[in-house]
């Protein structure tokens, strides 16, 4: 699958950059300071905006910024400086950077990115575990935010240091952590422009916050889904009345959302409806589509929590993994105006409000995508109900350009002196708004996305979970990418 992008790596192409002292080093920073400074982390309920109105008022978000800033102070080679930036009215940005060294003295610059924003609790979570508290199972931390994106500051910062303990020439880097992503990053822009003489212009952009298919080997990110997300209210009352006395005279909204719904997602095999929500699907995604499902097998969908006797939506891997990765979906993510099942009585209710999230293809508008959809659900609403929509937010998707040589090389050296096997290539489900916007903006830069996100770990959901052994072998993939950067030819 590798020469999509460039000639075959020699297959005894395994060794490090970093000398054995140096990965001592990560492992040593990992189970001696980054591990309990994740727990202290956990402990805080650091929700993103998005879902914590008052996150100003109530403090955590500020708690999670300090925390992670006086570490990476602490932790950090002695020559990188960290800031915490508060432009008005948006959420807090840690900005760092470390000087170029070496004798190349280049002038390049890489980004390093990650965020410190969180999901809600969820339910769900095991008896022992819970979303606030650090829990050591063997090899996996579990707390909310350790593997999204917790982690991402700390192993940065920790690549870095292992670079400079072996007084390894690297580029200039920026580490870039934000407080809003799990929100779309609404306010990543504005600090971009702000930052933008201070940033230049990237030659490579490594991103902590994406997923993998395994523990195994290292996972890169060729594509990212976009999005579009609001609250959908459907009203045909001003209030509730008996069901006996209004049902065949008045529509229930529940039915009326249903068909509305309808014009979306064909709901006997949850396809997708308007054509404006497609993309065509590149070879070469199909190409490592079907790869990645001839590695994984059935843990394409093993890593569900299915329960007894169901099944995924086809049988076909290949496509599942497209499914995922290059199709749009509608999932109905929350609900308003329904009573709990104990206080139900027979009420025929006034409105019904569903949260609305699609997942749109790497190559799809957002707000294309965005205008069609609304179009659809506002235009001849049955029975003359009336149809609100709220929250409306949208995001591009990304799809990453072709890998250079230099850097083939590099992910490739790092993966097998790492994890002992070749990395693979994988779009992703998710969104990292983030990515779409640098694409734009820097059109010429390189990408590394990849993450701990791998089977279980179960990011946005209950009991979330970081691996450890991918923590620290990932660390020190970072550090051997960056040294390769004055490297190449």
């Amino acid at each position: 699958m590798w020469m999509e992008y460039a000639a075959p790596v020699p297959e005894n192409a395994t060794s490090s950059a970093l000398s054995q002292s140096a990965r001592q080093l990560i492992d040593d920073t990992w189970q001696d300071a980054i591990l309990p400074a994740l727990s202290d982390y956990i402990r805080i309920p650091n929700k993103s905006p998005m879902f914590d109105a008052k996150w100003r008022e109530h403090g955590h978000m500020d708690a999670a910024v300090a925390l992670i800033a006086e570490w990476c102070k602490a932790h950090g080679p002695a020559q990188m400086t960290t800031e915490v930036l508060r432009l008005p009215g948006k959420t807090p940005l840690i900005f760092m950077e470390v000087p170029a060294t070496g004798s190349a003295q280049t002038q390049e610059t890489v980004i390093l990115y990650g965020h410190l924003d969180k999901q809600p609790e969820m339910t769900g979570w095991d008896p022992e575990l819970s979303p606030w508290t650090p829990v050591m199972r063997g090899d996996r931390l579990y707390g909310r935010g350790s593997a999204d994106d917790g982690y991402a500051a700390f192993a940065s910062v920790t690549a870095a240091r292992a670079l400079a303990a072996d007084s390894l020439p690297h580029p200039r880097l920026v580490i870039l952590i934000e407080a809003g992503e799990e929100s779309g990053s609404p306010d990543l822009p504005d600090y971009i422009d702000h930052l933008a003489d201070r940033i230049g212009s990237p030659s490579l952009v490594v991103c902590l916050d994406s997923g993998c298919g395994n523990y195994d080997q290292m996972w890169l990110t060729t594509s990212l889904r976009g999005m579009a997300s609001m609250d959908l209210r459907v009203e045909i009352l001003t209030e509730g009345v008996h069901s006996g006395d209004a049902s065949g005279i008045v529509a229930s909204t529940f039915r009326i959302a249903r068909l509305l719904l309808s014009r979306l997602e064909d709901p006997a095999t949850g396809t997708m409806v308007l054509p404006a929500l497609f993309a065509d699907i590149p070879g070469e995604r199909r190409a490592q589509a079907q790869a990645v499902a001839a590695a994984l097998g059935t843990a394409v969908y093993d890593k569900f929590p299915f329960v007894d006797g169901a099944h995924p939506v086809s049988e076909d891997l290949g496509e599942l993994i497209l499914n995922r990765t290059w199709r749009p979906t509608l999932s109905i993510t929350g609900a308003g105006g329904l009573p709990a099942l104990a206080d139900a009585g027979n009420v025929l209710r006034p409105h019904t409000a569903l949260k609305l999230s699609l997942r749109l293809p790497p190559t799809v508008a957002a707000a294309e995508a965005l205008r069609e959809v609304k179009a659809c659900l506002t235009t001849d609403v049955p029975y003359g109900a009336r149809v609100t929509l709220e929250n409306v937010e949208g995001a591009d998707g990304w799809s990453a350009p072709a890998m250079a040589p230099w850097l083939t090389e590099a992910t490739t050296r790092a993966s097998r002196a790492h994890f002992g096997a070749d990395p693979m290539l994988m779009g992703e489900g998710g969104s990292i708004p983030f990515m779409a916007m640098l694409g734009d903006k820097f059109p010429q830069a390189q990408f590394v996305i990849t993450g701990v996100l791998g089977p279980g770990s179960n990011a946005h959901g209950p009991n979330e979970f970081l691996h450890i052994p991918t923590g620290r072998r990932l660390t020190a993939c970072v550090a051997d990418i960056l040294a390769a950067c004055t490297r190449r030819g």
